[in-house]
C-alpha cells in the first residue's frame, strides 16, 4: 500500500502502536517547528529542505531512521539497542527513548544547516 499521508499511514497502524507513532511526531513537530511533514520512502518523515528523519512501524519495533551522523554521534547511549548505519529499532515492549530520539534530531538538523554553509 502507497500512503498519501502521515494521518493515514499511523491510522492503518495497529491500534497498539498508534500512540507511539503519534509521540514520536508530536516529538518532531515540537523539536523541528519550521519542519515539513512528509511521506517518503512511504514512510513518515520529517524534512527541511532534505529529509531529516523517518520513522515506521515494524512487527516488533518502531523503525527510527535519523542517517549515519546521529547514530555514530550518540553511540553509547544506542548501545540498549539494535542499530545499523542508518536505523535504531525501538522496541514495542520498551518506553520509547523520547529524549534520545530528540537529541538525535537536533543533531541531524546540525548537520544539515553546516552541510548547507559550507556549499
Amino acid at each position: 500500500m502507497k500512503y498519501s499521508s502521515i494521518d493515514e499511514y499511523i491510522r492503518l497502524q495497529d491500534e497498539a502502536v498508534q500512540p507511539r507513532l503519534n509521540a514520536i511526531r508530536k516529538l518532531l513537530k515540537e523539536t523541528v517547528p519550521d519542519g515539513i511533514e512528509c511521506i517518503s520512502y512511504n514512510m513518515p518523515a520529517i524534512k527541511k529542505g532534505k529529509v531529516l528523519v523517518y520513522y515506521a512501524a515494524c512487527r516488533d519495533h518502531i523503525g527510527f531512521y535519523p542517517t549515519p551522523g546521529p547514530i555514530t554521534a550518540y553511540e553509547q547511549e544506542l548501545k540498549p539497542y539494535h542499530t545499523s548505519k542508518g536505523a535504531v529499532q525501538l522496541p514495542l515492549k520498551e518506553e520509547l527513548p523520547l529524549e534520545l530520539i530528540r537529541k538525535m534530531v537536533l543533531y541531524r538538523d546540525s548537520e544539515l544547516k553546516l552541510k548547507s554553509v559550507s556549499k
